[in-house]
């Protein structure tokens, strides 16, 4: 675990609503230089706590109405790596675990309607080798998505 004072965890609390937050601006709200927020983002870089900064696009404006989770059972866990690989090539699935319990690996897709996941189940994944089941669950609503919290725990 990596050690961070309140400082650290106000960059990152910060970085986390807005990655596009000016150094200067974050700066004021800690109290410290804008060298200073360089430097500790560097260093919070360098460490792989942040790991860069990505662009967040709403799927169901470009068409992608049917959001699903599927959970495969390989015949083999040994098929892991290739699955995952040929998974990968998918484009509709944006997500992949590796799992414990009934499924070995659950993936999270994006379709533009029933339709086309039914093309990309039964034409796309249950294609690839070793796959020997799936489950797919449906979302009906994203309730809520975050990162984890960077906040002190008394406990």
């Amino acid at each position: 675990m990596i050690e961070m004072d309140s400082t650290d965890q106000t960059i990152l609390r910060l970085l986390m609503k807005n990655a596009r937050m000016p150094y200067l601006e974050i700066a004021r709200e800690c109290g410290i230089s804008g060298a200073a927020i360089h430097q500790r983002v560097k260093k919070l870089t360098d460490l792989g706590v942040i790991q860069g900064a990505r662009l967040i696009v709403d799927p169901k404006s470009l068409g992608f109405d049917v959001c699903t989770f599927i959970g495969i059972q390989l015949r083999e866990v040994a098929l892991h790596g290739s699955t995952v690989e040929m998974l990968r090539s998918v484009p509709e699935a944006v997500e992949c675990y590796f799992l414990t319990g009934k499924y070995n690996l659950l993936i999270k897709v994006y379709c533009r309607d029933n339709d086309h996941l039914m093309h990309t189940i039964f034409d796309k994944i249950l294609t690839i080798p070793g796959i020997i089941t799936t489950e797919t669950f449906i979302s009906l609503n994203e309730i809520f998505s975050r990162q984890v919290s960077v906040e002190f725990s008394d406990q």
